[in-house]
């Protein structure tokens, strides 16, 4: 007899073909159908009652620090995966470096998996690093299962994850389009930010001529240059400059094998709001203006952006000194992407499906990960469930992640949390964790 599985009924579920009522029927790890609000359970199929409450794919954020092993302090990946389910993530690929060993070769991919193992609330993957000297380490850790590789264009903020010089990029693109992987990059052009003031103090106006958008402009222009030349699959990480959108999109038009994220704080955040000594607030790329926010918002309309995705980039309270010069430089908010980004969506017009393609079917296809990112027959069933009407004030203390420091402190968001869901096994439920069940992932095609 084949498993009866269950059923989860919704008002509101996004599907690929947009918001309806609809009865999700689960067998085992998969979506076995995605049938009418009305049809009948099937015998022995256990129904869960939705109501109003939205029913999303699962959120796929492909950029997440998590710091583990070497500076888990910071994070980890117990921590980290648990605000991640908090927030309605159910799959995340954690970024090479603020790790000790940084993921540069296929051992140090071991060694993370091995920190990893047994201890993940959700399913994780890795990026592999693109790091002056390793470029044979590439198609090994390819073969190893990493999902694409990160390079920096300026300096990382680690020593030992130095940027690739120009030459060292041509080599790696070479490299990586033989074997058709994925170099994905941050993007900025490190004579422009030699030129520009050094920053000191408090004052955020100072961090942010320290970081000028022409950095972003000029190492882009750079990477779609050496992309093109190379025949290579490139991906902007964290945009926050909304000057660079042109270019993106005249090289989108000419076939150019390129993609683009941007992040819940350049969306959600300005930098008109940001007190002076208020370092939670620091990143680079930097949150920019309110006019800069409208143009990314736009982008985002006119598919010129991608993926939504959080560049969860903690540390401890301690290294949040109050002097933007030496403070380290990343904003907390794996757990918030969700209800952070849907509050500014639904201000600016926009739907849960808009919100749904940015964050969990946009990344997923990023990735390569064929079985997430979507409401439709085969896939995981991975879900977020979302009261969206419902509000909530932050409180850094009542957060998952490892230190209650967010720059989201005291902000009220629209959307509440209350369940998810991963491979058909409810993992949290109003607050309460069940058991870690997460996987190990690896680029598989």
């Amino acid at each position: 007899m084949p498993e009866p599985g269950v059923v989860l009924r919704s008002a509101r579920v996004l599907t690929p073909e947009g918001p309806r009522p609809a009865a999700v029927h689960v067998v085992g790890e998969r979506i076995e159908a995605v049938l009418g609000h009305d049809a009948a359970v099937p015998p022995g199929a256990r129904l869960v009652e939705l109501g109003e409450q939205a029913l999303l794919p699962g959120l796929v954020d492909t950029h997440v620090h998590v710091n583990d092993p070497g500076r888990s302090e910071w994070e980890g990946f117990a921590s980290a995966t648990r605000a991640a389910a908090a927030g309605g993530v159910t799959t995340l690929v954690d970024m090479p470096l603020n790790s000790l060993p940084p993921t540069t070769t296929a051992a140090h991919l071991r060694t993370k998996q091995d920190s990893a193992r047994g201890r993940v609330q959700i399913d994780v993957g890795f990026w592999g690093g693109a790091v002056p000297g390793n470029t044979a380490a590439l198609r090994p850790l390819h073969r190893a299962g990493v999902f694409g590789f990160k390079c920096f264009l300026s300096p990382s903020g680690v020593e030992e994850f130095p940027p690739l010089a120009p030459a060292e990029l041509d080599a790696a693109l070479a490299e990586t389009a033989a074997f058709d992987g994925l170099m994905i990059v941050h993007a900025e052009d490190p004579g422009q930010l030699a030129g520009a003031p050094e920053p000191s103090g408090g004052r955020y106006a100072d961090f942010l001529a320290s970081r000028p958008r022409d950095a972003e402009h000029r190492a882009v222009s750079r990477l779609i240059a050496a992309a093109e030349r190379a025949g290579a699959r490139v991906h902007v990480l964290h945009l926050s400059s909304g000057e660079v959108l042109p270019e993106i999109a005249a090289a989108r038009r000419r076939g150019t094998r390129l993609t683009v994220e941007t992040c819940p704080h350049f969306l959600t955040l300005t930098a008109e709001e940001v007190p002076d000594g208020a370092t939670e607030f620091k990143c680079c790329p930097p949150i920019r203006e309110a006019a800069n926010q409208d143009a990314l918002w736009q982008g985002l309309a006119e598919g010129w952006i991608d993926c939504v995705v959080s560049d969860h980039s903690p540390s401890t309270a301690a290294l949040k000194t109050g002097d933007f010069g030496t403070a380290w430089g990343g904003i907390s908010s794996l757990q918030l992407g969700l209800p952070a980004v849907w509050t500014a969506a639904r201000a600016r017009g926009f739907g849960l499906a808009d919100v749904a393609r940015w964050m969990s079917t946009a990344p997923a296809a990023l990735a390569g990960l064929h079985r997430k990112g979507a409401v439709e027959a085969g896939r995981d069933a991975d879900f977020a469930v979302l009261a969206p009407e419902r509000r909530f004030t932050v409180d850094p203390h009542r957060l998952h992640h490892r230190n209650p420091v967010t720059a989201y402190a005291g902000k009220e968001l629209y959307g509440v949390v209350t369940q998810t869901w991963l491979r058909g096994r409810r993992i949290l439920a109003d607050g309460e964790f069940a058991e870690p069940t997460g996987r190990l992932l690896e680029r598989t095609d």
